[in-house]
């Protein structure tokens, strides 16, 4: 928690936490109830999708950053109270006509050179006035900036876009931003005082950049048993190519663990025990994990745990000890 409170401290009261997909890791309820318990994060997120939405508590105004074709199943504008008011994204005039008669607060997607979601500067006219036709308001604009290149880079492309927004608008719209350490967000603020802007922060703050040292993910190993060369094990019967002990790891495809992306097999398992990479027998099935540890060789224990080498946004834990 220090680290997200740092984050928290560094960006200021402009920083809006993104809770997506499986929550960093952390799992997306796990990290509202973490926001709603941290004055310093405020009571608006980020979620990805209309369909994330039932996860938002009540109290909490959510950001739906992907446009919809359909309106949002669990939240309507003017939400009676218990119920969750959502900020749709538009950045195109279909993503405004489906919320026709619908109304309520949206947000304009803007194009970044990622060339994703977002109206162009010659398209905006026309977005704008969808939005009008659908008897939507804008909430602000928003900037999504890629991770490549340089905050320089970046700033050039907000600068760019705010030279189109100003004689729109004069400023009156939020600009919601991405991708920025704090002291580019700052000077950039301080070059615009007339406009607030926002910055969106998921990784940054539930991680770090890079990741922060606290963040482990580990398997219990639930069963070992004896094997020789040429025995068969698992789903597809693969075969041991030497004596050892197969360790039974108590995750697998279930909590979204998979063989790493590597071009040596060898250096495909995503297991580890006491600094050695584990062999891996076969995929990850379900909720197990088959491992060798060949004779002689550090072996874990009915109970011991081992590291697994897993991108946080892949994985669905089944249980998180915070450290002190």
């Amino acid at each position: 928690m220090s680290h997200v409170h740092r984050t928290a401290a560094a960006y200021g009261p402009a920083l809006v936490p993104v809770i997506k997909g499986n929550g960093y890791g952390f799992g997306r309820t796990t990290l509202h109830d973490l926001v709603v318990g941290t004055p310093a994060l405020g009571r608006t997120v980020c979620v990805g999708s209309v369909a994330e939405l039932a996860d938002v508590p009540a109290g909490v105004t959510p950001v739906v950053l992907t446009p919809t074709l359909s309106p949002p199943l669990h939240a309507r504008p003017g939400a009676a109270q218990g119920e969750v008011e959502p900020i749709l994204t538009v950045g195109h005039p279909t993503h405004a006509a489906v919320l026709d008669d619908i109304g309520g607060p949206v947000m304009v997607k803007l194009a970044s050179s990622m060339r994703r979601y977002g109206t162009t500067p010659d398209d905006l006219p026309e977005l704008l006035a969808g939005v009008r036709d659908a008897g939507c308001t804008v909430a602000g604009f928003a900037l999504h900036l890629p991770i490549t290149g340089d905050d320089t880079d970046r700033m050039a492309e907000v600068e760019s876009w705010l030279a189109v927004l100003d004689p729109i608008d004069g400023g009156r719209h939020e600009l919601w931003l991405s991708h920025l350490a704090p002291e580019s967000f700052h000077a950039l603020s301080t070059r615009h005082p007339e406009r607030r802007l926002r910055l969106r922060v998921g990784t940054m703050l539930w991680h770090g950049v890079p990741r922060i040292d606290a963040l482990h993910l580990r398997g219990t190993v639930l069963q070992t048993r004896e094997v020789r060369v040429g025995d068969t094990v698992g789903y597809h019967d693969s075969a041991v190519p030497v004596d050892g002990t197969l360790v039974c790891v108590g995750v697998g495809s279930s909590h979204g663990v998979r063989p790493l992306d590597h071009p040596e097999p060898h250096r495909r398992s995503p297991f580890h025990f006491d600094r050695r990479r584990l062999f891996l027998l076969e995929r990850p099935h379900m909720h197990t994990s088959l491992c060798l540890v060949p004779a002689g060789d550090p072996c874990p224990r009915v109970g011991d745990m081992v590291d697994v080498q897993q991108p946080f946004i892949d994985v669905h834990v089944d249980e998180l000890d915070w450290l002190p």
